[in-house]
C-alpha cells in the first residue's frame, strides 16, 4: 500500500462488498453503479455529462497510463474535454497506473481527481463486478471510506438535467445555419460537429423556451444527458411545440428518448445500459452496420410510436432501438453518439444530413 492510501469499500444495495485502495479524493458517496468496456477515453468520459450521478466502472484493467491533458481552450470549449468538470460521482478500476507518460500528459489522473474531489478505488476485480451488474442489472452503490455509515442514493429520481444544464443562452456564432442546441448535458463535442460544419450554435437551458421570439434559429438539437427522460418535463413540452411548427429536429442520446415522448410514444430503463465505443447498430430494413459510440441507461419503446413514426436504427446486440425518424416531416434522432469522442466516428455524416434539411428548410 503507498503512503497516504488507504483501504476503501465498495458496497452494493445487494450487500456485496468490494474491497480496494483509494487512490482519489478521500470521501465517501453513493450513486449508481455503471460499467464502461472501453478501452480508453476516460479524460472524455469522466467529464460526460451524462454520467452524473453514478459510479463508473471500467472493465479495461489499465487505467491512467496516459494521463490527463491540459484545459486548453479551442472555439471557447474546452479541447481536451467533454465538460468544464468531472461529473462521475466516483471511479472504480481494477489496476491504476501510477506511472504515466503521454505526449499531451500534464497531470496524473489521481491528482485529477483529487483536484476535483473525485473517489476513486484500485485494486478491484473490475471483471467479477462487470458481471453481477450483466447479470442483476445496475444497481445502486457507495463508496465507503473508513467504515463512515452514508445511504444509497438513487440519482434517477431527481431531475439530473437541471443539474447539467447551461443557466443562460451561449452563442457560438458562425457563417451557417443557426441551430438551436437544448443542453440537457450537452458534450461538447456536439457543439464542435456543428461548428467545423460551419454551423452558428445557440445553446440553450433544458428548459428554455424556444418559441418566446427572443433567439431567432432555424433547427433544433437535443443533446445528450443523464437520468430519467421522463423528469425533463419542459423540454418535452418544447418539442412537442416544435414538431407542431415542423422545424427540423435532430436528437442525440437522451434526445432520442426526449423526441420519443414529445412523439406520444414510451421510454423504459435498460438493465445494465450501454456504455461502450464499440456498439454495433443497423439501419433498420437493410444489412448495413455501423460501429458506434454510447453512453445511455434508458431506450425508446418503438413499439409505442404511431403509425407517423418509424424505427430508423436497431441494436445488434440486443434488438433495443437506436434511432426513430418521421414518415414525411423533418424530425430524427440516433441513441448512438454521432459525435463520438472517445470512439469511432462513422456516423458522423448524420450531422451533415441534419444541416442540410436545416439549410433546406431557411
Amino acid at each position: 500500500m503507498r503512503q497516504q492510501e488507504k483501504s476503501i469499500k465498495l458496497v452494493l444495495e445487494d450487500s456485496s462488498v468490494f474491497s480496494g485502495i483509494s487512490f482519489g479524493f478521500e470521501k465517501s458517496i453513493s450513486g449508481e453503479v455503471v460499467f464502461n468496456t472501453g478501452m480508453v477515453g476516460y479524460p472524455e468520459s469522466l467529464t460526460d455529462p451524462s454520467y452524473e450521478g453514478q459510479i463508473l466502472v471500467c472493465s479495461y484493467p489499465l487505467i491512467g497510463n496516459y494521463g490527463v491533458p491540459g484545459k486548453a481552450l479551442e472555439s471557447n470549449l474546452e479541447k481536451n474535454f467533454e465538460s468544464s468538470r468531472i461529473h462521475a460521482q466516483g471511479l472504480i478500476v481494477s489496476d491504476y497506473s501510477f506511472e504515466h507518460n503521454h505526449w499531451n500528459s500534464e497531470k496524473s489522473l489521481q491528482e485529477w481527481l483529487r483536484e476535483e474531489k473525485i473517489p476513486a478505488i484500485t485494486g478491484i476485480d473490475c471483471r467479477a463486478l462487470t458481471k453481477k451488474l450483466r447479470e442483476k442489472g445496475v444497481m445502486l452503490g457507495k463508496i465507503v471510506l473508513d467504515g463512515e455509515e452514508i445511504v444509497f442514493n438513487d440519482p434517477n429520481k431527481k431531475n439530473l438535467v437541471a443539474d447539467v444544464s447551461c443557466r443562460e443562452p451561449i452563442f457560438h456564432e458562425n457563417s451557417g445555419v443557426k441551430i438551436a442546441l437544448i443542453d440537457c448535458g450537452a458534450k461538447n463535442s456536439i457543439v464542435r460537429c456543428l461548428l467545423e460544419r460551419n454551423a452558428s450554435v445557440i445553446k440553450v437551458p433544458w428548459d428554455f423556451d424556444l418559441f418566446n421570439g427572443k433567439i431567432d434559429f432555424d433547427a433544433i438539437m437535443i443533446s445528450n444527458g443523464p437520468g430519467d427522460p421522463k423528469q425533463c418535463t419542459a423540454t418535452i413540452e418544447t418539442i412537442k411545440k416544435a414538431l407542431e411548427y415542423s422545424k427540423p429536429v435532430f436528437g442525440v442520446c437522451l434526445g432520442n428518448q426526449i423526441l420519443a415522448l414529445a412523439a406520444g410514444a414510451d421510454t423504459y430503463k435498460l438493465k445494465y445500459g450501454h456504455r461502450s465505443q464499440n456498439q454495433p447498430c443497423t439501419v433498420v430494413g437493410t444489412e448495413k452496420c455501423f460501429i458506434t459510440s454510447q453512453n445511455h441507461g434508458f431506450a425508446v419503446d418503438e413499439k409505442k410510436l404511431s403509425e407517423e413514426w418509424e424505427p430508423w436504427f436497431r441494436n445488434l446486440n440486443d434488438g433495443t432501438n437506436e434511432g426513430i425518424r418521421h414518415k414525411t416531416k423533418p424530425f430524427m434522432s440516433v441513441q448512438f453518439h454521432p459525435e463520438a469522442n472517445p470512439g469511432p466516428l462513422d456516423t458522423g455524416f448524420l450531422f451533415d444530413k441534419f444541416l442540410k434539411i436545416a439549410e433546406g428548410k431557411k
